[in-house]
């Protein structure tokens, strides 16, 4: 078993939480949809952790085939900016976890970075902080894209027993 801690302040951000071989599908399942959140089922079961190999969140970059493009991440949606269609170019490593398996973990000051419609698309940097105000997290929680939590591999640490 596996706890999560803020490297900054040493606290722990999850509960014991079990690994994950790898990340599982999501659900497309329009139906599988929370009734009033439109929120998607979370990709990760609670108490379960899988880190993500693709590059996730910021910054993005513009892609190569902009008349053919990818979603800008992995079970995310297409991102278009001023430079036309984005793809991540973040950092690739974080831990995938469940939203609900960090409850103390707050929205950064004046909802910095949680821009979307019905939650926090994702898709603008970090924008979940542990109780000692280091950012550490990024919660997509958006009525049309994934349901989860990405812990950042530098600012968060794995501890085992």
């Amino acid at each position: 078993m596996t706890v999560f801690l803020c490297s900054k302040c040493g606290t722990a951000i999850t509960p014991e939480l079990a690994g994950l071989a790898a990340v599982p599908d999501p659900s497309d399942d329009e139906h599988g949809r929370d009734k009033e959140t439109r929120r998607a089922t979370s990709t990760v079961p609670r108490g379960r952790y899988a880190i993500d190999p693709e590059p996730w969140g910021a910054p993005y970059v513009a892609q190569d085939d902009q008349e053919d493009p990818k979603p800008a991440q992995s079970r995310g949606t297409l991102i278009c900016r001023e430079e036309g269609f984005v793809i991540s170019a973040g950092v690739p490593g974080t831990v995938l976890i469940h939203p609900e398996d960090a409850l103390d973990l707050r929205p950064l000051p004046n909802w910095e970075n949680s821009t979307g419609c019905c939650g926090p698309m994702g898709d603008e940097g970090l924008n979940r902080a542990c109780p000692c105000g280091a950012p550490v997290a990024t919660l997509a929680a958006d009525c049309f894209g994934p349901y989860e939590l990405h812990l950042d591999p530098v600012r968060t640490y794995a501890f085992s027993r």
